[in-house]
């Protein structure tokens, strides 16, 4: 399960879409996100899944192992979709105790379990065509203008690529200490929910032990090279646009034209809400 996680990897490939500017990625992603909570219904999650495939395929990622990020979320989902499915008021189908099984129910889990999986498919995408200090650049360069009102960009881009970059780490090392545990013939499986809760222990505390002990290094690391924050500081690789990454505008422009227009005039419901 720990090494279904995509999200915060990179996965190395000569593809175009590794080679866009990250700040044209942090860009496309928001836009498509944007697109997937614009409207509620089927058009635009067709128009949305289009702009996906024909993504993935240019960035050469295998789609196996992007879906391999949903693994992670199936109980998350499984429950949202529960949630919405009994709990959302509107016209029963089926009855029973206190709950209702409803037409609207049935639109709202469906519209968002399709939301959630695009979701975090296209959020791994990003991820995994962009290494943290690209990430980190893009942020930095794109929320530059809040410098004005005294914001600390870089430090905010900083944190939020470092989180990034410790997810593949924590998994990793969580991986290590499940097996070290269950070499000393420890057992995460058996037993009711409260058995499983107290298994946890001996796995939690050496992984929050490691995880103050990487971020101490990390600081005192930090601290050694004199780092003090964004002011002033140069970039060895600063971000210069380039002819692809225009057209790659170009094209999300024409994306959010598409998605807007199709979405709003030519709606198609299968589930009406």
């Amino acid at each position: 399960m720990l090494k279904d996680i995509t999200l915060g990897q990179y996965y190395q490939a000569d593809s175009v879409v590794h080679k866009l500017d990250p700040r044209v990625k942090l860009v496309g992603t928001i836009a498509y996100i944007v697109t997937l909570f614009m409207f509620r219904n089927l058009t635009i999650y067709l128009i949305a899944l289009s702009f996906l495939i024909f993504t993935i395929r240019l960035s050469k990622v295998p789609f196996s192992f992007i879906v391999r990020g949903l693994k992670a979320i199936v109980i998350l989902l499984i429950i949202t979709a529960l949630f919405n499915l009994f709990l959302t008021p509107g016209e029963p189908i089926v009855s029973f105790w206190r709950f209702s099984l409803t037409y609207e129910g049935i639109a709202a889990a469906f519209y968002l379990a399709i939301r959630l999986i695009f979701l975090i498919i296209g959020s791994s995408l990003m991820t995994l065509t962009t290494t943290p200090n690209q990430l980190t650049d893009g942020l930095e360069s794109l929320m530059k203008p809040l410098n004005k009102i005294k914001v600390p960009v870089h430090e905010i881009s900083m944190m939020m690529s470092i989180a990034l970059r410790f997810i593949p780490i924590l998994m990793e090392e969580t991986d290590k200490i499940m097996k070290a545990q269950m070499a000393r013939c420890a057992d995460f499986e058996s037993g009711n929910i409260i058995k499983k809760v107290k298994a946890l222990i001996p796995l939690l505390v050496p992984l929050f032990v490691s995880s103050f002990r990487r971020a101490n290094d990390l600081a005192m690391a930090m601290e050694a090279r004199c780092y003090q924050g964004g002011e002033g500081r140069t970039k060895m690789k600063p971000l210069k646009y380039q002819k692809t990454d225009y057209l790659a505008y170009l094209f999300l422009l024409v994306y959010l034209i598409v998605a807007i227009v199709l979405g709003k005039f030519f709606p198609l419901h299968i589930l009406q809400v």
